[in-house]
Parts: structure tokens; sequence; C-alpha cells
């Protein structure tokens, strides 16, 4: 039998009277275990030998690298059209007076929410609000200098006619499949679908350009969906531009990442590798052991192992915007490692990081434009730049000439 004290001292005791009644309460205030329970409890006590170490989080999502047996490819053959220069010229004036139209249209969206603001009918922003993202791509990179000479590498982002195709609403809203992290996720949020790069017609199929017949707008080359707020609802033609957001502003950007394909640890978690002589024989780029030693006597699951690498989603949070060009719809954004190849599509959002939104310390005062900008910025005037960086555009040195 195994005896351990349970307590030895009540409370309100006094000390001088803990000598005295430690004797009395020893055999009053102990706890007798069996062999049954002694094992329970040894059994119970957290050992540091089954501690599961969790270097990955529950969910992987792996790249599709295949469609499900289900998907039935299809195949569409290129017909002849037999169209003429004439036809041709037809076609193109048809395309350029959409655009046109798709233009006004977008103008006296943003009029009718300018005067719906003056009347109070539009909702002002606070900051439980969710605004819609943009789709932009990503162009290269570029330095910017701050004016005490610090070099910053930044990201070229441009912002390629962004309309809005369709607003769902909350009650008629319903994704495809639920999100695997939150489980509050049903809040009162819309769906506003976006498409960024005008597209020919005649080479999207006939499903395809019929879901943008009622919005009015040419076929995109890209779609996505933002979940907002129905105050932040748009009506479908109104276009997304820069003004969207401002000099100084917090985003999260979400791409794809480089498909690298079936890599070694070498390349895939950068391990150092074993040694390239000395003995050593066909094990130079491996990674050695993985599983024994110990009470272990297995693979731990997390493992880092030979794998697929790249092609998965990847979000950057908290990148500050540092440079505007609203003539050409450019977003210089602060990093240099936002997923994706050159010329790749990205999604840019307001960030969700409590110290980098709206209203936050350090985030440019007052609430950004909403539901989106009423009136673009100037393209005559320049770019916009943040007050910490060097404007190439002002002199650095000046000399003046001095009194004799």
């Amino acid at each position: 039998l195994l005896a351990v004290p349970v307590s030895l001292v009540s409370e309100g005791t006094d000390h001088s009277q803990q000598g005295s009644d430690f004797a009395s309460s020893r055999s009053s205030n102990m706890i007798s275990f069996t062999s049954s329970s002694l094992s329970t409890l040894f059994r119970s006590i957290p050992w540091s030998s089954t501690f599961v170490p969790v270097r990955s989080k529950n969910y992987l999502n792996r790249p599709r690298l295949r469609n499900p047996v289900w998907f039935v490819k299809k195949s569409r053959t290129l017909h002849n059209e037999q169209f003429t220069e004439d036809n041709l010229a037809f076609l193109n004036e048809v395309k350029r007076e959409t655009i046109l139209a798709a233009a006004q249209r977008s103008q006296s969206n943003l009029l009718q929410l300018a005067q719906g603001e003056q009347n109070g009918q539009v909702a002002q922003w606070s900051p439980g609000l969710k605004r819609t993202g943009v789709i932009a791509k990503k162009i290269g990179q570029y330095p910017l200098w701050t004016r005490n000479g610090q070099k910053i590498r930044t990201t070229l982002l441009q912002i390629i006619d962004n309309e809005v195709v369709k607003y769902i609403p909350p009650e008629e809203y319903r994704p495809a499949q639920e999100p695997r992290q939150s489980r509050n996720w049903r809040k009162p949020y819309g769906c506003l679908l976006i498409g960024a790069e005008h597209g020919d017609p005649s080479l999207f199929t006939k499903e395809y350009a019929g879901l943008f017949r009622h919005s009015g707008v040419l076929p995109k080359k890209h779609l996505c969906r933002f979940l907002i707020s129905p105050e932040a609802a748009l009506p479908p033609g109104t276009a997304l531009t820069v003004s969207h957001f401002r000099v100084g502003d917090f985003v999260d950007v979400r791409g794809l990442t480089v498909d690298r394909g079936f890599q070694g640890v070498v390349k895939r978690h950068g391990f150092k590798g074993m040694p390239k002589s000395h003995g050593v024989t066909k094990t130079h780029r491996r990674p050695g052991n993985i599983g024994a030693g110990g009470n272990k006597a297995r693979v731990w699951p997390g493992t880092r192992m030979p794998g697929h690498m790249g092609n998965r989603w990847r979000v950057l949070r908290g990148l500050q915007i540092l440079r505007i060009n609203p003539q050409h719809n450019v977003l210089w954004v602060m990093g240099s490692n936002i997923a994706g190849n050159t010329n790749g599509i990205v999604y840019i959002y307001d960030t969700i990081l409590p110290l980098r939104r709206h209203g936050a310390k350090g985030v440019p005062a007052g609430p950004p434009p909403f539901p989106t900008a009423l009136e673009p910025l100037p393209a005559d005037e320049g770019d916009v730049w943040l007050d910490e960086l060097h404007d190439f555009r002002k002199l650095s040195i000046t000399y003046s000439a001095q009194g004799e």
C-alpha cells in the first residue's frame, strides 16, 4: 500500500499550532492506494513520452493533381466560322460598344451610391462591416526607399478590369463546401461575384458567357467570390479600381504557390543532408532516420518527408500598401514573397489582423471607402506615396550659393 497526504494544514490554521496538529492530523488525512488504483494514478500522469508533436495543422489542403473520376472529359471541336474581315470588324465594334456601355453603367452606379450617401440611404462604415476584395495580377517586384535610406522590397499588383458580376444575399448564398476551420462561419454575410480582365466573347462557351448576361459586362477571364456584409453590396456592373484602397492600408493577399512537383527534403524542407564524403554512399540528399529510438518506435505524424511541393493556396496577412498608381491601377505592396508566378492571379482584401484593421493604431485615420470609392483618384497628379517613403519626383539634395 502507498499512503499520500492530501492536506497537512487547513485554511486559517495558526502557524504556531502546525507542529502540534501535524501529528494528530497526519493519521486522519491519509489516503491509501491499492495496486489497481496506483496503476490508474500513474496512467493519468502526463509523462513526457506520451506527448505527440504537432508539426502541421490537422487538415492539409493538398493540391488536386487530377479531377475526380466522375468528371467526364469533354472535347469541343473548333469549327471554322468563315468570318470575313467585315464580320470581324462588326464584332469588334459590338465589343467596343459593350465596353463603353459597361463603363457608363458603372459611372451611373457610383453616382447613385453617392446620392444615396448624401441622402443617408447608404450605410456608413463601422468596424464590424466587411468590404469586398479585388482580383489583381502579380506583375513583378520593385525596390523603394524610405527617407532615411532604408531599402524596402515591394511587389507590384495590378487591378485589371474588376467589375461586379452578381450579388447573392445571405439567405440565398450556400457555399459548395463549408469551411473546416471556422464553425461559426454562418454569419449574415452575402456573396459578391467579381470578374477581372475582359475576354473575347467568341472564345468562351455559350454556358460560360451566359453568366454575364444579366450583369451587362463582357465575359471575364477570372472570377472570384468574396464574402461581404449586406451593407457593402454593390450593383452589377460597378467597376473596382485602386481607389478601393488607400496608401498605408494593410491588406491580405492570397495566391497559388509555384508548382514544384515531387521534391526531396533538401529542397522541400531545407534539410542539410548527409556528408558528401567520409564513407557516405548514396545518401547525400536523404533525410536519414525517421522513426526509431526509445518509446517512439514508429514514424510520428507530421514528420517532414519528401513529397509534392507547391500548388497550394497561401495567404500573406498584414501587408502594407506603400504606393498607388491611379493611371494603370497598380499597387506597391510591402513584401517580396507573395505566392504565385509572374502574371499570376492573386486576391486582395482587407486584413483580418486585429492590430492592422481599419481604426487601429498606425492605420490611416478615418473610415475606408465604403462600400467602395465613389470618386476615382486623379490620374493626372501622378502616384500617391506613403509619407515615410522618398518620392523620387522631389529633390533629395539641394545646393545653394554661399555668400562671399
